[in-house]
């Protein structure tokens, strides 16, 4: 597989592959199935440890990001930001062909086709190698949504916010309390807790800045769902 290493936050479906090399972390991003959903491969620099998140579909490009060489990351976890199937559809396959363990928030963790090895809350902590990876619970698109904070040595902050946070919008919702929620739990635990540098990677389509977006809020609130 072919990854692009001036990352942008842009890839097409069935395209290239991009990568973001940080300090102590390199985040690649392919989009895969039908729906060009993101799945973000997280590989610790130090420890040669992987990290997927969202094992979405085509589980064989995801082992071709992964690599077939004997310099390739030892995939440890697998995480599903949240229940819907088109977040999940080559998770038993990858888990399966790696040994990987996986992770899921336990208000969606009954949908998944492979029950997590870890239930993952607001506030405990994911590890990838030597990176800690911080679980931040969004509810509103579906119960048990999640998004993971890093925190790199370089001082950026990088968030994976799985369909609740996109450029232009937090994810749908089916009603005005799931959007009073999620809209909520986005402007207090993201927007209020993050500084505008932080860099966002969505479930689907291009990535954004917390601070291209901020100025926003009202206007997304105004809307409602």
């Amino acid at each position: 597989m072919n990854v692009v290493e001036d990352y942008t936050g842009h890839v097409e479906p069935g395209g290239d592959a991009a990568r973001r090399v940080l300090d102590r972390l390199a985040i690649t991003k392919l989009s895969v199935g039908p729906m060009d959903n993101n799945a973000y491969l997280l590989v610790c620099r130090r420890q040669n440890e992987a990290l997927l998140i969202d094992a979405a579909a085509d589980p064989e490009r995801i082992s071709d990001l992964i690599g077939h060489g004997p310099d390739r990351p030892a995939l440890r976890t697998i995480v599903t930001t949240h229940q819907h199937a088109d977040h999940w559809q080559a998770l038993g396959a990858v888990a399966g062909a790696y040994g990987a363990n996986t992770a899921a928030h336990p208000l969606d963790a009954s949908v998944l086709p492979v029950p997590p090895d870890f239930l993952a809350e607001d506030g405990d902590t994911l590890t990838v190698g030597d990176c800690a990876l911080e679980v931040i619970h969004l509810r509103g698109h579906t119960p048990g949504s999640i998004a993971l904070l890093y925190r790199d040595a370089d001082g950026s902050t990088h968030l994976f916010t799985g369909d609740s946070l996109f450029p232009g919008g937090v994810g749908k919702t089916n009603s005005p309390e799931d959007f009073q929620s999620l809209l909520g739990d986005v402007e207090t635990r993201v927007f209020g807790r993050l500084p505008d540098e932080t860099w966002f990677y969505p479930g689907h389509g291009d990535d954004s800045t917390l601070g291209a977006e901020r100025p926003k809020l009202a206007e997304w609130r105004e809307r409602g769902w």
